[in-house]
């Protein structure tokens, strides 16, 4: 078992070193690590944000944003990022994460987890439907999808 614990602020360079090697291995534009790490310092220290460490580097992240939700009493969270270097692949890291991530959540009075995954990313679908998450809804028996939109920040008082 490698060591995988939670990230506490303090460790906002090691979650942005690792998710900033994320985003350029799949040639994902980043911010880089000193400006993820600014942000991750004040969400780190904060009630919505988690991240787990998992390896000795430590070599792999997981982040955790949480939210409310009108068809919940708790919180919904939402497994954002998911890591582990190339290197540390299949040594049962991610497995471990996965794991904090679960126990983390339930502490906190999470009711339900969710991550998005790419189509394509069969490995991704088969890892995390290793961990029980759902691609096909229980109640409808249909695909899950996730759509976005990016939008562009509005000036102070404009429409």
């Amino acid at each position: 078992m490698t060591r995988t614990r939670l990230a506490a602020a303090d460790d906002a360079e090691s979650v942005a070193r690792l998710l900033h090697d994320f985003n350029t291995e799949f040639d994902t534009e980043s911010p880089g690590p000193t400006t993820l790490a600014r942000r991750l310092r004040t969400l780190l220290a904060g009630t919505t944000t988690f991240a787990v460490l998992g390896g000795e580097g430590p070599d792999g992240v997981a982040l955790v944003t949480l939210r409310t939700n009108v068809w919940f009493d708790g919180p919904v969270a939402l497994l954002d990022e998911l890591y582990v270097s190339p290197v540390r692949r299949g040594r049962g890291i991610g497995g471990e994460m996965i794991a904090v991530v679960v126990d983390e959540c339930a502490t906190r009075g999470v009711e339900l987890l969710e991550v998005n995954v790419d189509e394509g990313d069969v490995d991704a679908l088969r890892f995390y439907g290793r961990h029980d998450f759902e691609l096909i809804q229980p109640e409808t028996e249909e695909r899950a999808f996730y759509l976005s939109r990016m939008l562009l920040p509005r000036p102070a008082g404009g429409r």
